[in-house]
């Protein structure tokens, strides 16, 4: 049995410093999952504060053969992904709230940034694209996780993950040559293949 097994069958016990021992080797990839998909350090901080609460909670649920890393995260994108909807339902009310008073909204704050460099403009490209799609390729090329947990993250076979990659990344190319050419061009010499961006 796995260190990690250990842990989780004492914690399944009722071992509070064993599911802590679990907290402290999962937070930082937790905390930096639910970042890349809410840009906020104080709300990601609250996802995955909720997400190890429900984890504890549904800890007696977890399969002792999967692994707990794919388990976990799949908690951390969906509380992340209710999260952004949530934000997006509170700024359209706030939109409306400031049309009614006769007022513009106040404008985003990177949007009162003068000059932007690559990685500021492939965020934005990014932030273009559906939550779902971008959890997909947040989990891979941020986080560097293999196909195999990325499926058991997002709860989709692990078949679908290859295609789905495949697809967001050509809605990523078809938002980049419109609105972030720029981007392309400096990037030019080989073709990108489909693991480049």
């Amino acid at each position: 049995m796995s260190e990690e097994s250990a842990a989780i069958a004492r914690a399944v016990a009722g071992d509070t410093e064993a599911f802590g021992e679990i907290v402290e080797r999962y937070e930082d990839v937790a905390f930096r999952a639910a970042y890349l998909i809410v840009r906020d350090a104080g709300a990601a901080e609250d996802v995955v504060q909720e997400a190890f609460i429900r984890a504890y909670r549904q800890l007696r649920s977890f399969r002792q053969e999967d692994r707990f890393r794919p388990w976990l995260l799949r908690i951390v994108t969906n509380l992340a992904l209710n999260e952004v909807r949530a934000r997006r339902r509170r700024g359209g009310l706030t939109e409306r709230i400031a049309q009614t008073l006769g007022r513009e909204p106040a404008p985003p704050p990177d949007a009162q940034v003068a000059a932007e460099d690559d990685a500021t403009m492939l965020q934005r490209a990014i932030a273009e694209l559906a939550p779902d799609d971008r959890v997909v390729l947040h989990l891979r090329y941020f986080l560097d996780l293999p196909e195999r947990e990325i499926a058991a993250a997002i709860g989709k076979p692990a078949g679908t993950v290859k295609s789905r990659l495949h697809r967001v990344l050509r809605k990523l190319r078809g938002v980049i040559e419109q609105q972030y050419p720029d981007l392309l061009a400096e990037r030019a010499a080989p073709e990108p293949t489909e693991n480049k961006i």
